[in-house]
């Protein structure tokens, strides 16, 4: 999620949710499975790539790009970030998520850190045999900043500019190291074929280009021949959108090649598959409202409730902390399928250790006593009338949420809080997201979460956390030259010995794993190393499609 500018997490989910349908079995997706001759058996279309430079990949219906294949929308940015495969980017991310170039050879920063100089590369033709210049980088950019609807956020960015064909200018209106991480996402169109319709007939520079697109079932994406860079390895790209017991039974049938799938259906067993378990950045856990009730709150010019009796209570939301077991949590619950979690973004370099806290049932209990909370004869704490219990919000639709928010329910109960579970819409959810704890999803290969999360006016507080020294070491992050400098000050934000959101801190959140983005991959599919996966369970798989291949 970007700072500032761009669409809301409220607003994206509703979006993406309109139109997507799953692909039932058969139709266009049996038309793209694997033959079958004279002879064949079931087990022989479970096992044989219909084509040996073409791949099909099931993903989730939501996964649908709902303005099309448009960087001035959704296309690449947003929430589940991913390469835009049809468009070129100025510059790449790597497998260790260092940088490279893509369209451009250099870039440079002022010492004042508001204004970047990109050298772009002169032997790129759009897909229509036009030559790409800066003029289309400078417009790309503009016109994303100035779309309402852009999830790509540049808001740090004033303008771009293109003083001649080989260079871009990029005037920031504030300090922002992390913007390479939306360059490496955003796709460059051309100036001369961006119109209404373009989400729907993309024209770009990239690896592939968009072949077919049947709104609701399936999208083709060909090999561009024109490509500037390598030859893909895989030259048709085939993504069926299906639900996900759907999704189960097209590979169980031997329909795709690639099926995502949840912890939830990881013990099933499927002739000529194997799961691919791709490690990832996307955390789950549960905000915690640090307000009591009866305040309100600017939510996008529209004043919100918030605060909860029980969450407010800092002792509460050290005591869940503690009171969590975090690796039952993955092996119960996700069947060993992903890693404890922390905070959000564990593992990158400016995550913290001292978000790292020890199951303590014990220690979990002295809180509340301490702060006055005494045990009922139901085993639930209270404190003068109000009982330690709250509601829990999950999405009703997703099955592993469901199962984690019950057993962390579970577990807490022996701490002495009760933690009623419900399931909802996100439109439900959103209508609490400042009132209850809410179990979200979130996880990006940036660190700008972390002030989205935390910062006062960070667009996903939902904490309600304010704090002037974390705010400081936020914008200061954001605002030191070389990346790699920010980290000491991020890691303050969360913890800097005594002021910040860790367990021993605020203890904003508890947060319970990173979760394994699972598949159900056809034997012989040679998938390329991943980079760890943000939150999204969908195009992330196919950033490499282009160096995939069959054995």
């Amino acid at each position: 999620m970007g700072v500032g500018q761009g669409i809301s997490r409220r607003g994206f989910i509703k979006v993406a949710g309109v139109g997507a349908v799953g692909l039932t079995l058969g139709g266009l997706l049996a038309a793209c499975a694997a033959p079958q001759g004279e002879g064949a058996t079931d087990e022989d279309a479970a096992t044989t790539p219909a084509i040996n430079s073409q791949v099909i990949v099931a993903m989730a219906p939501g996964s649908e790009p709902p303005a099309g294949f448009d960087p001035f929308v959704s296309w690449g940015c947003g929430e589940h970030q991913h390469e835009p495969l049809i468009q070129s980017t100025l510059i790449t991310t790597t497998a260790s998520m260092g940088f490279q170039n893509d369209l451009a050879t250099g870039y440079s920063v002022s010492e004042d850190g508001l204004t970047w100089t990109f050298s772009i590369r002169d032997d790129v033709r759009f897909s229509d045999g036009t030559v790409l210049s800066a003029a289309d980088v400078a417009f790309t950019l503009n016109g994303i900043i100035a779309s309402e609807g852009a999830e790509a956020d540049l808001s740090m960015v004033d303008t771009a500019e293109a003083p001649d064909a080989s260079t871009v200018l990029l005037h920031l209106n504030r300090p922002f190291n992390a913007l390479l991480y939306t360059l490496a996402v955003v796709g460059i169109v051309p100036a001369h074929a961006h119109g209404a319709d373009y989400g729907e007939r993309p024209i770009g520079s990239g690896r592939y280009v968009l072949e077919q697109w049947d709104k609701g079932q399936q999208v083709i994406l060909a090999a561009n021949p024109d490509y500037y860079g390598e030859k893909p390895k895989i030259e048709r790209l085939i993504v069926v959108f299906m639900a996900e017991d759907a999704a189960l039974a097209a590979a169980r049938s031997g329909q795709v090649d690639l099926a995502y799938t949840s912890a939830t259906y990881s013990g099933q067993e499927l002739a000529g598959y194997s799961m691919f378990a791709a490690k990832s950045v996307d955390s789950r856990g549960i905000s915690l409202p640090t307000m009591p009730p009866g305040v309100t709150l600017d939510e996008n010019g529209q004043e919100v409730e918030a605060g909860n009796a029980v969450t407010a209570d800092i002792a509460i939301r050290r005591a869940l902390n503690y009171g969590v077991d975090r690796e039952l949590l993955v092996q119960n619950v996700l069947n060993g399928y992903g890693s404890v979690a922390y905070s959000v973004g564990d593992g990158m370099p400016w995550s913290s250790k001292d978000m790292q806290v020890a199951t303590d049932v014990s220690k979990a209990r002295a809180f509340l006593t301490d702060a006055g909370w005494t045990l009922g004869s139901d085993g639930i704490f209270e404190k003068v009338g109000q009982r330690a219990s709250f509601e829990l919000w999950y999405p009703a639709n997703d099955s592993v949420r469901q199962a984690l928010a019950s057993e962390f329910s579970n577990q807490v109960k022996e701490v002495g809080i009760e933690v009623v579970v419900k399931g909802g819409s996100w439109d439900e959810l959103y209508a609490h997201m400042f009132t209850d704890p809410i179990l979200w999803g979130w996880g990006s290969n940036a660190p700008v979460e972390l002030y989205n999360l935390n910062h006062s006016k960070g667009n996903s507080n939902f904490a309600g956390y304010s704090n002037a020294t974390t705010d400081r070491y936020l914008l200061e992050a954001l605002a030191t030259p070389a990346l790699e400098d920010s980290y000491p000050l991020w890691q303050k934000a969360q913890w800097d010995g005594s002021v910040g959101v860790a367990p021993q801190g605020e203890a904003t959140w508890v947060w319970f794993a990173n979760i394994d983005h699972l598949y159900f991959a056809r034997d012989g599919l040679v998938i390329a190393q991943q980079k760890p996966h943000p939150h999204g369970h969908g195009w992330s798989i196919v950033n490499n499609i282009d160096q995939w291949s069959w054995e």
